[in-house]
């Protein structure tokens, strides 16, 4: 379902089903979780994208529903398994970067929206189809999608389950920069990341990650501020900025 690639600091998810058009079995969800966790602790990016092109992930894989009917258990363990992949992926303390060129619908765009950044292709294709079949959208999600594009926009593509393109993605709020190649994108991104001190960017995403519940100030981050003003890797990087040819 998923293939992990590191190279260096650089860390790449693929996901790798395209005859079902990559969409994430209920096992993909617990893959997806130890795959993250294995790149948070040996890469300093995580860059997601997949193996084939036409499609980012068309969702959760409907092949497992049927039985959904019969078995209260599988229910409740299928919203369990989705949570745990996506919020395993989303606390990473490196960051995350899905790279969107094709079809992304249903749980594929929560599988985005768990990334910090989002690129999106020419591609691209973006929609939230639970209204279609009769279903919902796990709360997590739902309050990624507010957070990301406000009320009115996710109440209109929840509702409507429209598919919008890369571009109006972007200009909504749903990914952050429209390219005519997000691997060389993402590629570049991630040579910027990992050229940069990673206690640094761990502060950063904690910072941004606090930002986001509302939380102004926290004392773990003003030690962590402290800290790195005193570290070694400033001594070492102001060394070299005084070396550079005037």
């Amino acid at each position: 379902m998923f293939d992990l690639t590191v190279t260096g600091a650089i860390a790449r998810l693929r996901l790798n089903r395209p005859e079902a058009r990559n969409a994430v079995s209920l096992s993909g969800w617990g893959e997806l979780a130890t795959h993250a966790a294995t790149a948070g602790s040996s890469a300093r990016i995580l860059l997601l994208g997949a193996k084939t092109e036409g499609a980012f992930c068309a969702g959760a894989d409907i092949a497992d529903f049927p039985r959904f009917q019969e078995d209260a258990a599988a229910r409740s363990a299928f919203r369990e398994a989705i949570r745990h992949g996506l919020d395993t992926l989303r606390a990473l303390p490196i960051p995350t970067v899905a790279m969107v060129d094709g079809a992304c619908y249903g749980a594929g765009v929560a599988l985005a929206m768990a990334c910090d950044i989002r690129l999106a292709g020419p591609a691209a294709r973006f929609a939230i189809t639970p209204a279609k079949l009769g279903i919902g959208y796990p709360q997590e999600d739902v309050h990624r999608l507010v957070a990301l594009v406000g009320p009115g926009h996710a109440a209109r593509l929840l509702f409507g389950a429209g598919a919008i393109d890369g571009e109006e993605a972007v200009r909504i709020g749903l990914a952050e920069l429209m390219c005519n190649d997000v691997e060389a994108a993402a590629d570049a991104f991630a040579v910027a990341v990992a050229a940069n001190v990673p206690e640094s960017v761990a502060m950063l995403k904690r910072g941004i990650a606090l930002a986001e519940s509302a939380i102004l100030r926290d004392e773990v981050q003003d030690r962590a501020f402290d800290a790195l003003l005193g570290s070694e890797a400033l001594v070492s990087r102001l060394a070299a900025h005084r070396a550079r040819p005037k």
